[in-house]
């Protein structure tokens, strides 16, 4: 029975991944907060050590199920070896690779340099000082805010790229400068990399594709630095990890791949007929909800 409620446990957490990866409302946030109203019991009489490497690496890991779902949905816009390609296709195939790279730089490099040098001085990497309730409810209601604020603002303005393939190297980067706003919890991968794209001109569909591809380097780099940890801690410390904690993270993964795939087809099509702001006033209402919650019957 035990094993059957953390599994149903699990089952949430790869619901709320899957829906919350891709819009921008912030993934880590929500997660955050639903560890706190609904924590997985899978440590047994491993201790408290071992829940919180588990937790901190399965919050990262289950990303894999969600990226995947991008993977296969733009499959063959992403393929650049398919032999249903001419030439040119399969270059500017490379070549919007070559942008999601250009793209990934920034983060990579203050998400990893950044915070090995942050725990060196410190004592403490990034997560250790801002991964709290407190950091996501004001980047909830902080970057609500600015999606309100920055769909008003271009709502009248040319649109300066209408397709993902017409973004530009410099674009790209700029875009992926964005995107090292979310290494603070609550902000939304999604949600940085839409907003740094809609605030220089980039169409809502194409900022929502490109977000998503970057998301492909992102969540596989993060999930083998997490993963990476975790396995290195099982090494040092000896323990056997429950074959229940397995189970757990495979099963979270698997519904958070199959949550996505409905996701993003909803995604896409909002925003064709809408604008971003819904998920602003949405981010501003958690982040009070949150506040609220924590200050008087936390």
């Amino acid at each position: 029975m035990t094993e059957f409620i953390e599994i149903i446990k699990a089952i949430i957490f790869g619901v709320v991944e899957g829906i919350t990866e891709w819009l921008p409302v912030s993934s880590t946030g929500h997660l955050i907060l639903l560890d706190e109203f609904l924590k997985l019991n899978v440590a047994g009489e491993l201790g408290p050590v071992f829940a919180e490497e588990y937790m901190s690496m399965f919050e990262v890991v289950i990303q894999l199920g969600a990226i995947l779902a991008v993977v296969v949905m733009f499959f063959r816009k992403l393929n650049p070896f398919a032999l249903f390609k001419s030439a040119e296709e399969k270059k500017a195939t490379w070549t919007l690779w070559f942008k999601v790279v250009i793209a990934s730089v920034p983060a990579a490099l203050i998400g990893i340099v950044g915070d090995k040098i942050l725990e060196k001085i410190t004592g403490k990497d990034i997560d250790g000082w801002i991964y709290n309730w407190v950091t996501v409810a004001i980047t909830l209601i902080v970057y609500g805010v600015l999606f309100i604020v920055v769909e008003k603002w271009q709502a009248n303005k040319p649109i300066r790229v209408d397709r993902v393939d017409d973004i530009s190297y410099s674009q790209a980067f700029l875009v992926g400068c964005f995107q090292t706003l979310s290494i603070i919890p609550g902000t939304s991968r999604s949600g940085s990399t839409i907003l740094g794209a809609r605030t220089i001109g980039i169409s809502r569909s194409a900022a929502a594709e490109f977000s998503f591809f970057m998301g492909i380097p992102a969540m596989v780099g993060a999930s083998l630095i997490k993963g990476y940890g975790f396995f290195d801690y099982v090494a040092e410390s000896g323990v056997s990890v429950p074959a229940l904690a397995w189970i757990v993270l495979a099963a979270a993964s698997v519904v958070a791949f199959g949550v996505s795939m409905v996701c993003i087809k909803f995604l896409m099509e909002f925003v064709k007929k809408h604008s971003f702001a819904p998920f602003g006033v949405y981010r501003i209402i958690l982040g009070a909800l949150v506040i609220l919650y924590f200050c008087f019957a936390g």
